[in-house]
């Protein structure tokens, strides 16, 4: 990583950089706030308070995207509470072991990196759940529920919206997995259990496995129809009844399912490569399924 360090004691500075760059960081240094903002590409900043008559809000403005820690030699509204208030992420009591300070490095770095993991799931979760057009009022949902579903993205997009609109982290469980049953129990009840692959179990184990989730938050997939349960059960049908069946499809049923719903994602030449099939047949098809395409 790279390090600004913004220290006016020269030799504690040199020290701290001397160390941190013996671990492969690279380190640079400044004796004032004034120097420090001519740059802002750093990874992390090491802020002094003890730099008598310096803004430091400045600084934290500039580097608001870095780690900023504070090296502080008392704790006081001005030298803590304000540049936390305005951006600082954490600040250590002078003097310091230069292990502490690499663990609170290390935490930071660590959390800015899941943070950025989670945005892009998120979006990536977004993206993926646009074409699920299902609404709940999640407010009057009580746990544990069965979701069954045809098409696995129906029951996904429930429980991460079920997890979002609770405000409650979630934890993915496939039944397919032969220690399932051992993870279940011995998950203490801070989170909601997203469990798949409930049609995976065998008869007996249903019996089991239904009064392990009794008063847990859990959420049960299912792609078959769900029966002799106690608990709630919601079955979620696509918007095209022809994948409610849960048979495989006709050959014509699938072609105009693919025509219907990607006539308008490819041009004919593509779509028609894709079924295997002519542009003279593609017209045909939609013509014997009254499709009809608007320019």
């Amino acid at each position: 990583m790279k390090i600004l360090i913004i220290e006016n004691e020269v030799y504690l500075a040199q020290s701290i950089a001397t160390k941190l760059g013996e671990l492969g960081h690279v380190c640079e240094m400044c004796t004032s706030t004034r120097d420090a903002i001519k740059s802002n590409n750093y990874d992390v900043v090491l802020l002094s308070t003890n730099i008598n008559g310096q803004d430091f809000n400045p600084v934290i403005e500039t580097f608001k995207k870095s780690i900023i820690i504070l090296m502080v030699s008392y704790i006081s509204n001005d030298t803590v509470s304000k540049p936390l208030s305005a951006g600082a992420k954490d600040y250590i009591l002078k003097p310091f072991m230069i292990e502490e300070l690499i663990r609170k490095i290390d935490h930071y770095q660590d959390y800015e990196k899941l943070k950025k993991r989670d945005a892009a799931y998120k979006k990536y979760l977004t993206h993926s759940f646009s074409t699920v057009t299902h609404e709940y009022n999640h407010d009057i949902i009580d746990l544990p529920i069965f979701i069954s579903s045809s098409f696995q993205k129906y029951s996904d997009a429930f429980a991460f919206e079920h997890a979002y609109k609770k405000d409650l982290p979630i934890h993915f469980i496939t039944l397919s997995d032969p220690k399932a049953m051992s993870e279940i129990e011995s998950l203490n009840q801070d989170a909601i259990l997203y469990i798949i692959d409930y049609q995976t179990l065998k008869k007996g184990d249903k019996k089991a496995f239904c009064s392990l989730i009794t008063n847990k938050k859990v959420i049960v997939s299912s792609t078959d129809k769900i029966e002799n349960v106690e608990h709630q059960v919601l079955e979620i049908k696509s918007d095209n009844n022809i994948f409610d069946q849960g048979d495989i499809l006709p050959i014509e049923d699938y072609v105009k399912y693919i025509v219907l719903n990607y006539q308008y994602k490819f041009p004919d030449i593509e779509l028609s490569k894709k079924l295997g099939i002519s542009r003279k047949s593609l017209w045909e098809k939609r013509k014997k399924y009254d499709i009809i395409k608007k320019k």
